[in-house]
């Protein structure tokens, strides 16, 4: 089995960043062993490609990127192979619905990801972090979600119709926030009367809306093909709903320790936490 696996591909939040949203020296160190024993190490994650790139060349890796949950992919040099944004009707449609349900979101788009509340887009970070680590420092939390405005991962706009009007602009996906669960569910539940919209998750307090084809799952399949590799060749790790998609379809399924439950049942494998360099030690098991 174990020298089988020619493609890694791996979620980032919760699963290759530890709490303080980095990549550990031995995740690191384990990347770079299977890339020199000629394995493909790809990122799939939520995130865009800015935001997942930003993280990866702290660390000093280089990795394709599936993005935005599959909505883009990347190749190693960030030249975009594929997208898949949504129609802008159904995204018009969609906007209208979280705005009736009064839930923050932003939008993300190939010229980058848009809020209409910076301060927001700061504080909904911290809030987030800190439910899920409730040990960390918060001043570094607050300097690290900080970042996402700083260093111009997070543009300001007056409004999305902004974005709805320019041809230029393609949406990818919106990231929709509460800690208010059942006002989070019942946008879920407006959403999904809209066709051809996946609603998805990556944490207790968000929501993810993409086309139906923008799924981790359905853009790695692509992209190991694409390479000449079969999905039984290939390990996906995850700890949330959007990774399910990949999980399901490879050859070897990790959770991370750190996943929930449902995660854990539909894998072949639980490694250790984001915490404790799970990532790492999944990938030394498969070397």
């Amino acid at each position: 089995m174990n020298n089988m696996i020619k493609c890694i591909a791996t979620d980032m939040d919760g699963t290759l960043l530890n709490s303080v949203q980095q990549i550990s020296q031995e995740n690191k160190e384990a990347i770079l062993k299977a890339q020199s024993q000629g394995i493909e190490v790809v990122v799939a994650t939520g995130r865009s490609y800015q935001e997942a790139r930003y993280v990866l060349e702290e660390a000093g890796l280089q990795c394709p990127v599936i993005g935005v949950n599959g909505a883009e992919v990347r190749s190693k040099e960030g030249v975009v192979i594929s997208s898949v944004p949504l129609n802008k009707q159904l995204a018009k449609q969609a906007a209208e619905k979280l705005t009736e349900n009064d839930i923050y979101f932003e939008a993300y788009t190939n010229k980058g990801t848009y809020s209409v509340d910076l301060e927001k887009a700061v504080s909904i970070l911290v809030d987030i972090v800190v439910s899920v680590n409730p040990d960390a420092d918060k001043e570094k939390v607050i300097y690290a979600a900080g970042a996402r405005v700083r260093d111009g991962l997070v543009h300001g706009i007056e409004s999305y119709d902004i974005l709805f009007d320019d041809e230029d602009v393609q949406i990818y996906k919106f990231l929709a926030f509460s800690f208010d669960s059942e006002r989070l569910e019942a946008s879920a539940a407006d959403l999904h009367e809209l066709e051809g919209l996946v609603v998805t998750s990556s944490g207790h307090e968000n929501l993810e809306i993409t086309n139906k084809d923008a799924q981790k799952g359905i853009a790695l399949e692509a992209f190991v093909k694409s390479k000449g590799i079969e999905i039984a060749e290939t390990m996906a790790m995850g700890d949330s709903f959007n990774d399910v998609s990949m999980l399901e379809r490879v050859g070897r399924a990790v959770a991370m320790g750190n996943a929930a439950y449902e995660i854990k049942t539909l894998c072949d494998v639980i490694t250790a936490t984001n915490d404790e360099h799970g990532v790492a030690k999944a990938i030394l098991e498969v070397l």
